[in-house]
């Protein structure tokens, strides 16, 4: 038997996988079909989620494990945030440590324990970067030669101003108003930018923003590969540096940016050191199921209630308890 661990961060909900207790790791077509089975809140397990996290041990220097991030769909994504604060945690759990690094698809990262948010609601700050803005980074075309910055494209929705970030995933960013955030614009600019389009031919992550006031925001996202999320965290990264760069009477440089989420809240730090950005993410690692199940199952990407025993911790109802404190912002509701 191995475990699988059910992971949120801000109810970014993942099934989290260490290759390395495996006897045979899954090959990616095996990775591909587990993710789109066992995410599927019909033939998974506990409703689903948007991905699966897999841990692998890294051969790189001062690194503890390497993680790949295999979304709902099968695809793959460069960088998950909110996921990398849960591999943080279990990394650091199994060899007890608190500050290390993870290998990512483009990057080795700087990760560490914080205080816990709350009794039972422990958090990991965790470093997002690389920052790119050129064209080529995305990729997208037919929007100008250069950087994407605060910019009107009438094309995607009328009056609205866009900024374009990687970090590395792609990001396509605005700030508007709370009539704008409840509408159906998002969902409706997400899906065609997602789909054949003439822009962002790999598809790209959509935020928008309402500013709620000196260094605080709340972010919604339209996730590449998975759709509406509860948090993104390379989202709420991406949009914090945005902030800063555009709104610098309100968003600051180094200074703690509090974001708030359909799924709860995340702290956010940006930064710059001549061309080079990054941005420090801030928030829970939940661990909310452990999941034991025989590891042929994996390769034959059936885990189901039937095929596997399933542990519930205490964490989520700490969680809750946490979010329930927190200041109502918006009335767009956590995803279930």
């Amino acid at each position: 038997m191995v475990q699988l661990r059910k992971v949120h961060g801000s109810e970014n909900h993942f099934f989290l996988l260490d290759q390395s207790t495996l006897n045979q790791p899954l090959t990616d077509s095996e990775l591909t079909a587990l993710a789109q089975q066992v995410t599927n809140p019909k033939t998974g397990i506990l409703d689903g989620a948007d991905g699966i996290l897999v841990v692998n041990s890294s051969d790189h220097d001062n690194v503890l494990g390497q993680m790949r991030v295999i979304n709902a769909d099968g695809s793959e994504a460069s960088m998950c945030g909110n996921g990398l604060r849960t591999v943080s945690r279990y990394l650091a759990e199994k060899h007890h440590t608190n500050q290390f690094k993870v290998e990512t698809l483009t990057a080795d990262l700087q990760v560490s324990r914080q205080n816990d948010l709350a009794p039972e609601v422990p958090a990991f700050s965790v470093e997002i970067s690389p920052v790119r803005f050129k064209p080529a980074d995305f990729p997208f075309a037919n929007l100008g030669d250069g950087a994407l910055i605060d910019q009107p494209i009438p094309a995607f929705v009328p009056g609205l101003n866009f900024t374009a970030i990687a970090v590395p995933n792609p990001h396509l960013i605005s700030f508007v108003d709370e009539d704008t955030m409840n509408s159906d614009a998002l969902g409706e600019l997400g899906a065609r930018l997602n789909g054949a389009n003439d822009y962002f031919p790999d598809g790209v992550n959509v935020s928008f923003a309402q500013i709620l006031g000196q260094n605080q925001l709340f972010v919604r996202t339209y996730e590449r590969g998975v759709g509406f999320t509860n948090a993104c965290g390379t989202g709420m990264s991406a949009t914090s540096l945005a902030f800063a760069m555009t709104h610098p009477n309100v968003g600051q440089f180094d200074q703690t940016i509090t974001v708030y989420n359909p799924g709860g809240m995340v702290k956010t730090q940006v930064h710059q050191e001549g061309d080079r950005y990054w941005i420090d993410l801030i928030g829970n690692a939940t661990q909310t199921h452990l999941i034991n199940v025989d590891e042929s199952e994996l390769h034959h990407a059936n885990v189901t209630t039937e095929t596997a025993s399933i542990q519930q911790t205490t964490e989520e109802a700490a969680y809750q308890q946490f979010v329930d404190q927190l200041p109502k912002v918006s009335a767009i509701a956590v995803k279930k």
